[in-house]
Parts: C-alpha cells; structure tokens; sequence
C-alpha cells in the first residue's frame, strides 16, 4: 500500500472514475449497467426448453441451439471440485450444481459430457444432495421447492419427496395472502402457482378432500398466473423465476399455454451471445439511481434533465397487479418485470433530490408530487417494528419479508433528506408522519445492533464468511443514516466506527468481515461511510482504506467486480458498475473533505502537488 495520500492523488482518482461512470451512460442519458451471467439461470433456461422442446414434433429443432450453446457454456465454467456456483467468481453450492447436473441428464448429455457429469454427481453426493437442498433453505420454500422440482423434471428426483405447494392460496384475494402465511416469499406467487401445480400433476394428495380442492383451484390458480405475467414474460425480469414457471407448466403438458409461450419469448430474448442467461436482465433504475447519488453535485443541468424525467417516468401510478403494491414506489428496472420495493423508492427519492434544477424554487410541480407520492408510499410500508420490509408490509414469515436494518437505513435517510426541503402547505401531515416514522426506524435500527457494534445486511452477502453474512456491507449502509452532525454523536453510530476499524484488513482494504479478502466495492463503502460520519482524514484507518482504493485505481483494476450479492435465498450475482459506482462515492466524498478542512495551513499545504499528508509512518 502507497504510504502518502495527497490531494491531487485523491482528486486525480476521483476524476478518473467519475469520467469512466459518466462514460456508462446509455444513450438515454441514464446507467443500465451488465449484470453477471450466472450458471443457475442458464440451467434452468435449458430445462425450461427441454421440457418445451419434448412436446414440440420431431422435425422442430428451433431450440436446439439454444440448449446445446447453454450445455456447452456450463460445460466450460464447471469449478474443478465438480460444482457449480451462480457465478463465474462464485464457490460451487449445492443448488446451482444439481440444477446444472439435472440439466446434462434432462438433455440427454450424459454421454457426451461423461467426466463433468460424474465430477458433478461426486459432488453432490459429497455435500449431501436433496438433505442438503431442504437443510439450505430452511422453512423457506421459496428455491428448494423450484430446485428439486427441476430435478424430478429431470428424472432424478422422486416427485413424492418434494414437499406440495399450496397452489389453491393464490385463489384468495391478495389481502389474506400474510394471514394464510404462504410457505413462499411474497414475490414468489408464479412460483406457488406453476411449481404447486406441477407437483400436484405428477403426485396427487391421498386425502380425496384436497385432492378435490386443488383439482377445482387449477384453471383458476392459472388464470392468476395470466394477470400478473408481465407483458414481456419475465416474472421480476429474472430468467430463474420465468424459467421455473415455464418448465413446470411445460412439464404437464401446457407447451401451448400462454404463460408458456411468453415465458419463451422472454428466455430467447435474454440469452446472451456465448450461451449463458443473467440471474437478471438489468437493475436499470438502482444503477442510475445509485450513479447519481454518488456524483451528488457534478451532474450539469444539462445532464440532470433527461435523468429526472426519466426516473419520474419509472414511478408506479396504479396498483401492481403483483404484489398489490399501491403506486408512488419504485422498482430496480424500467422493464415490464420490476415490482416497486424499499430499497430502490429511497434510492429514486435522495436521486431526484439531488437531481433538482439549481434554483429550488423551481421545482416543478411534477417534481414535488413525484417526491410526496414516493415518501406516502415508504411511510405506509413501515413496519409495526419499525423498519421496512422489502415488499410487502406485515408479512413477517420469512427473511425476505421481514424488516431489515440495510433497507431501513436507506429509507431514513430518504426521510430526512425530504424533510429538508421546503414544505408546502399539503405537506403538512405528511411531514409529520415522516418524523415520527424516522423516530420509530433508529429505535428500530438500534434493536438490530449486533454486540460488536455491526448490522447484518438483507441483499448482500460475502461468500468469504461463515453463513455468507456481510457486517461490513450492512454496517457501512446503516452508518450512512447517521451522518447528520446530530445523530454522529449516538452510541450506535460511535460503536459502529469501531466496528468498521477492528475488521479493517492489514493490507488496508475490507471484505465482508475480519480476515476476508479486501474488495474495491467494500473498501469503498468502508471509506465512504466513515467520511459521511466524520472520521478524520488524519485518522490512520481512513488513510489506510483510502490508500488501498487509491491503489487500485491507479494500477486500473477498480473495475473488478466482486460475487458480494444475495438476491432471493442466497443466489448470488454481481454487478459491473458496483466497483465503480461505490469509488466514485468514496473518492469524490474524500476530494470534498479535502476542500473543506478547516485547518487552512493544513488545507492550503493539501493543494500543491509535492505537499502529501504525512504518512501513517512518519506520524
């Protein structure tokens, strides 16, 4: 690590991450980003053909090259202990492998692909297999369900060892669905539906009662599956959910069903040129909303206009067929699959704030109701614990639908931001629901404090550490809603600096937690959060992770991504602009302490190009 920090170093590097994210743009104006291509959802495409490609006649072999350019793709990127893991970078897990080695036997590649098919069947055996599936997930069935029905598609699951779904629950109304306490996570539904289905198709229940039942809820139970497939066919634009879906229905016999065919369609447009599916078609909306966020005060008008107007366009303004979210939320794509959620609503509201024309007092009308409908729409989510959950409010069952500190950082300080703004006369009572919703989130936030000072994020994990927790990714997050002056001096945000300092990693970087391998994305976000509570620059651990990025912009490899994402039940993704994003954050905040020490001596002496800081050494 450089032992001298100075400021044309920090503002040099600054400079040339910003130009890299700026150059990202889309013609548009905005990010789209490139999610990671992913061995789950390229397994589960295939099946989803295979199972379509078995009822089509002999003489049609449109899928053909489809299914063989994704074989061979797995084939290539197969670890060398005979697994798989969701990403190029990732460890081999135990789901994504029998999902690949169901889809070599599905496809009768047997034969062709004898060594990974044996390398794959050793490891599966080694780790424990269908126990080890059910043992993953735990009471969620959400993915174990869906994994081991695409292994009995493949013939090498029994149909009477998957646990049945209750797909007649969909035929309720949608407001009963956290009282009926489905065994999926509310965004799950076309799973419930489709896979439940499958299920009850190749294994009925013994008690003629059910039986009855569910055989009457299968056209209405499809008919749901109808309403709420997006125009595109891609259910969450996520091809594992769409493939899922499709396989299942394709696996009764339903190939001419029109879920199926749109759930095709979607697949075919997805696949990328060497094979291979993304766990996601883009995260359109978090990427710009993130970008924008992080280069708070460099965007020209010029810039901020077709950005806003954008971002505006991508608010909900009628109930979601989906999840029966009311409007005023964001999603994390502008594509038809998205449903509006906690975490990218706060993300669109600081990023439109920050997006405003220069002169306040033209905010235009559009502008403000955009903002007032999105802090309604967080307001109304919170939880009677008081945080946020992801989607939907008061389910509570399952993780993914219970409260999470990460999440309910971001919507405070969404909040607060929103607070400072001019209030109008409508506003009134919204603003006063606002305080005190913020009041109940930090009592919240400060239940959810750990011993040691640390808060366990919901989207991010860290293949690294025990339980794939990330301390560093959710402390780093829940940190940033302490940045006020007023709240720098709580308990909470003083034992998390602490945190944050212990596990600072000795070449000077962070990863997930103590001793895990230092990454860019989170020794940015370290550094990032520290300077938003107001750690010295002086400070030796802020040198020392500032010195570390520096590096690692300078030598250009600030752009390698890092498998830190947790998106559904521990699949994993990464993102190619999460690197540069987060340094351009880090970076341009350290550039700005820079500029506003108050020691002039000391600042003046920061501006000449041979006058560094004093090293942590000469100190």
């Amino acid at each position: 690590m450089s032992e001298t920090i100075s400021y044309q170093r920090v503002q040099a590097a600054s400079q040339r991450v910003r130009d890299y994210l700026l150059s990202a743009r889309n013609a548009a104006g905005h990010w789209e980003g490139e999610l990671s291509t992913s061995a789950l959802s390229t397994a589960t495409a295939i099946m989803a053909l295979e199972m379509i490609r078995r009822q089509r006649p002999a003489d049609d072999d449109s899928l053909n090259v489809y299914i063989e350019q994704g074989i061979r793709w797995l084939s290539r990127h197969q670890n060398p202990d005979g697994g798989w893991g969701d990403t190029v970078k990732s460890f081999s897990n135990i789901s994504t492998t029998m999902l690949c080695h169901a889809a070599f036997h599905a496809t009768k590649n047997t034969e062709h692909y004898v060594s990974h098919v044996v390398n794959a069947r050793q490891y599966i055996d080694r780790v424990g297999g269908v126990k080890a599936v059910v043992e993953r997930y735990g009471k969620d069935k959400t993915f174990s369900v869906p994994i081991l029905t695409h292994c009995a598609l493949a013939g090498l699951v029994k149909w009477k060892t998957i646990p049945a779904l209750p797909f007649e629950l969909s035929c309720l109304p949608h407001r009963f669905y956290k009282t009926v306490k489905l065994p999926v996570v509310s965004y799950a539904l076309p799973a419930l539906i489709a896979i439940g289905q499958v299920r009850h198709h190749f294994c009925k229940p013994r008690n003629p009662i059910l039986r009855l039942i569910r055989k009457l809820s299968v056209k209405r139970s499809l008919k749901k599956l109808i309403e709420i497939q997006p125009e595109n066919g891609g259910f969450l634009e996520a091809a594992p959910l769409t493939s899922f879906v499709t396989m299942s229905l394709a696996g009764m016999g339903l190939v001419d069903h029109p879920v199926v065919q749109k759930g095709l369609a979607f697949l075919l447009d997805s696949v990328r040129p060497d094979g291979s599916w993304p766990i996601d078609t883009n995260l359109a909306t978090w990427t710009t909303t993130l970008s924008v966020n992080a280069l708070e005060g460099t965007l020209s008008e010029f810039e901020k206009t077709p950005i806003r107007e954008w971002l505006i366009q991508q608010q909900y303004t009628e109930l979601h067929p989906y999840t029966a979210a009311e409007p005023g939320g964001w999603a994390w794509t502008d594509l038809p699959g998205g449903v509006p959620d906690a975490d990218d609503t706060p993300g669109a509201i600081l990023a439109l704030l920050n997006l405003q024309t220069d002169d306040a007092e033209e905010a235009s009308p559009e502008l403000r109701t955009s903002l007032r409908n999105g802090v309604n729409w967080l307001l109304d989510l919170q939880n009677s614990n008081g945080g946020w959950p992801t989607f939907c409010r008061g389910w509570g069952t399952l993780p993914f639908d219970q409260s999470a500190a990460d999440i309910s950082a971001h919507v405070l300080r969404a909040l607060d931001a929103w607070l400072k703004t001019d209030a109008t006369a409508e506003e009134s009572t919204l603003r006063t629901r606002s305080t005190q919703a913020i009041e109940r989130g930090y009592k919240y936030l400060a239940a959810q404090q750990r011993p040691d000072g640390s808060w366990l994020p919901l989207w991010f994990g860290n293949q690294h550490v025990d339980d794939d927790e990330n301390p560093v990714y959710g402390t780093a997050r829940v940190l940033a809603a302490y940045a006020d002056e007023e709240r720098r001096a709580m308990p909470q945000a003083e034992q998390a600096i602490q945190f944050m300092q212990s596990v600072q990693n000795s070449d000077g970087g962070w990863g997930g937690a103590e001793g895990a391998p230092s990454s860019v994305e989170e020794t940015a976000l370290a550094v990032d959060a520290l300077l938003s509570v107001g750690l010295s620059l002086e400070n030796p651990c802020l040198q020392q992770g500032l010195g570390w990025l520096l590096d690692r912009v300078e030598a250009g490899t600030y752009t390698e991504t890092t498998p830190i994402g947790f998106y559904f039940a521990k699949l994993w993704y990464f993102e190619q602009l999460y690197p540069v994003i987060f340094s351009v954050s880090a970076l341009q905040r350290a550039e700005t302490v820079f500029k506003k020490c108050p020691d002039e001596k000391f600042r003046l002496s920061l501006e000449g190009a041979d006058s560094p800081i004093m090293s942590v050494k000469e100190k």
